[in-house]
This record gives structure tokens, sequence and C-alpha cells, in this order.
């Protein structure tokens, strides 16, 4: 966890996302400097599993022309929405799956300027409940990948889960690695 905003400090900047925090810091000197820090809602994302696959989505959004491959997920819809109701939400939303066998596998906080983390779930035997109901900003197709094709998400350029790429390339590089990625996935 990063260290969080001080008490004191005051937010000089609200918009959609983020918020930017300010305060007086003293320094080692004893001389006095203006600190900040980025706020924003936490964001939730899931490998989910359907039978012996692994569920990708290529995404193109407003700000990204160029497709990408990615996991189920978004932002909290506030400071306070819990994060695995949030991705239960993420993954009906964006897939039309559910799940009732989750996991949380990594909180991680990628930033240290940010006040932000990302929680990466494993949905486990999903499956399909409805249709997609997409965001006006999102364009979603979903396939389902072999565990093998995971892996190799970590070479993919545009993989937008870059905070998975080590751990992928570790099972792709040690086979103990790889096995115990397989049971936490697949809960073998």
């Amino acid at each position: 966890m990063p260290d969080p905003i001080p008490p004191h400090a005051k937010i000089v900047f609200q918009g959609q996302i983020f918020e930017v925090w300010q305060w007086e810091q003293k320094m080692f000197d004893g001389s006095i400097a203006i600190f900040e820090r980025l706020r924003r809602p936490n964001t939730v994302q899931a490998v989910a599993t359907v039978g012996d696959k692994i569920l990708i989505e290529t995404q193109q959004q407003p700000d990204h022309m160029t497709p990408f491959p990615s996991l189920p997920g978004g932002r909290c819809d506030s400071f306070n929405e819990e994060p695995l109701m949030a991705i239960k939400r993420e993954l009906l939303e964006e897939t039309g799956y559910v799940s009732d066998d989750w996991t949380l596998w990594q909180e991680q906080n990628p930033v240290a300027k940010i006040q932000w983390t990302i929680y990466t779930f494993i949905a486990r035997n999903c499956v399909k409940q409805q249709e997609p109901h997409l965001d006006s900003g999102e364009k979603i197709t979903t396939r389902l990948i072999d565990f093998d094709e995971f892996l190799m998400l970590s070479e993919h350029p545009h993989f937008y889960e870059k905070e998975l790429v080590m751990p992928l390339l570790r099972a792709r590089l040690d086979l103990k690695a790889k096995e115990a990625l397989r049971a936490l996935l697949f809960g073998q």
C-alpha cells in the first residue's frame, strides 16, 4: 500500500477519475515544500476460466483506437465499492459470464504517487448468463484461449494488464511456477 495522503492535505483538483491532493511537507533541512499525490478509484480485473480455457477480451476504446487484448475488468464505481462486487459487475457487463468461485490473486499499487490499487481475481468455472451490456465507450469481443496462449500474452506489446507480464513470464520460464499458476487458475 502506498503512503496515505496526509490528513492535512487539501484537494486542489477533482476530475472525472483523478483527484490531485497537495500539502506542505517539512524537508530534512527544515525548509517547507509542496508535495502532491493523485487519488483515483481502484480497478479490478479477472482471469476468468471456462472449463479448461481462459476468457480474454479484445477491446477498443475511444482513446485507444488500436484494439488490445485484456482481461475483463474496470473501475470501481466509487471509492467505497468493494473490489469483489465491482469485478462481479464488470465480468457480467462486459462478457455476460458469472462465477460462484472467486479468489483474490493479487493486490498491486503500481505507482507510488497515486493512491490506487489494482485487484486481480481468479473467477473459476464461469458460465454464460446473459449477453454483454457494454458502456458507450467500449467495443469488446471475447474469446476463449488455452493456458499456453494466456502465458504468451506476456509478449504482446498491447496487453493491457502490464502488471501481469512478470507472473506470466515467470510461469513460462519456471515449470514449478507454471504448474502452480495452472492449479490456481483451474483449481486443480
